[in-house]
């Protein structure tokens, strides 16, 4: 009896060794069952390797499933950004996750579910760009480099000459208008809506005329007809009765041009020319022609009377009476008909300028009213 018992506990030692095995196996493994509170059933959970958290089965499944996305941002010349703004927006979500590349121009976005997806990467100075991608399940999605260039700036420059540039634009080409090429024909504007002169602008025009060489050759001229008829007797014959004669023209020409043109004009702020009309009937221009000696227009663009041509006139008499002979001054009669000639001389000029000088000045404003 005693030997069978022995070879029978001998024969069933080699199956307890392996449930002995087995058992301390299955006790290593870190696991436990927990009973769930609600439905009294027991659930199996595994410790978070990294946190010794305890995590249920379902939810480890679930955090396998997530993915990654990094990607490196780089300027034009391949230089890596640190700071880029990286937007992460998921399909069918109005917000997103935002981060910033670090010093080696990376970024990343850890735990990110499977699915398409959306990045907008941008940085100061930069052109922005967009990425979009699908992400699978567990994936460590890598972006292609991202290269952002320097944004393109668009610029838009509006040239607008100031009231007294072009002024001074139409100003120089008054100044080139030269009846028969050589005629001095300053005072004409054929720009119906030139912009006003500026006091400079007078002062420049009346400066321009009354020392143009031609005035002076004109001055010349009536001077040695003042002298043939002996006009102003007193100031004799000869070269210095010449002079004298030339003195006293050249000055009511100055005295009229700078009183009349620039000094009044620049007080009174009226525009000391003639508007070239060139349309309508020629009686509604004759009556335009005769009407502008006795009125203007002023800086503000409205007609106005003459005040500054008509006071520069009797001013201009009046002021020729301390160089005139003593014997050929009238007083008050000298100044008004003085006055009044050149209020006559304003007029026919007028007519001259309306019919007549457009067809014969060379050097006037390209597309202007004033070409025939």
């Amino acid at each position: 009896m005693t030997v069978r018992s022995t070879r029978k506990i001998v024969a069933l030692r080699p199956g307890v060794l392996v449930l002995t095995a087995l058992a301390v196996l299955i006790c290593s493994f870190p696991c436990r069952s927990q009973e769930s509170p609600a439905t009294g059933t027991s659930n199996t959970v595994f410790s978070d390797p990294q946190s010794g958290d305890a995590l249920p089965l379902a939810q480890l499944a679930g955090q396998q499933q997530l993915g990654t996305i990094t990607g490196t941002v780089v300027d034009q010349t391949g230089a890596r950004i640190t700071g880029a703004s990286v937007r992460l927006v998921r399909e069918g979500e109005s917000s997103g996750v935002e981060v910033l590349s670090d010093e080696n121009g990376q970024f990343s976005f850890p735990n990110v579910a499977p699915g398409p997806f959306h990045l907008s990467i941008g940085s100061e100075g930069l052109a922005a760009q967009e990425f979009s991608g699908n992400i699978h399940p567990g994936e460590a999605y890598v972006t292609p480099l991202i290269r952002l260039i320097i944004a393109t700036q668009v610029t838009e420059v509006r040239v607008a000459l100031s009231t007294e540039q072009i002024a001074d634009a139409q100003v120089k080409d008054q100044e080139k208008q030269r009846v028969f090429g050589f005629i001095p024909n300053f005072y004409v504007s054929y720009v119906p809506d030139a912009a006003p002169l500026s006091p400079r602008n007078k002062f420049s025009l009346a400066w321009k005329s009354a020392t143009d060489p031609v005035t002076f050759a004109a001055v010349g001229v009536v001077a040695g007809f003042d002298q043939a008829g002996d006009r102003w007797g007193a100031y004799g014959q000869g070269m210095r009765g010449y002079a004298k004669r030339f003195a006293a023209s050249y000055g009511d020409v100055f005295a009229g041009t700078f009183i009349g043109s620039a000094i009044l004009p620049t007080v009174l702020k009226q525009d000391p020319r003639y508007f070239y009309k060139g349309r309508g009937s020629k009686r509604s221009r004759l009556f335009y022609a005769l009407a502008n000696s006795v009125i203007c227009k002023g800086d503000n663009g409205h007609w106005q009377p003459n005040y500054s041509s008509i006071a520069g006139n009797f001013a201009a008499g009046g002021i020729s009476n301390l160089y005139y002979p003593s014997n050929d001054r009238n007083g008050i009669g000298t100044v008004a008909g003085t006055a009044l000639i050149r209020l006559g001389e304003t007029a026919v000029a007028n007519i001259f300028q309306e019919f007549i000088s457009p067809k014969v000045t060379r050097n006037m404003p390209s597309g202007s009213a004033g070409q025939p």
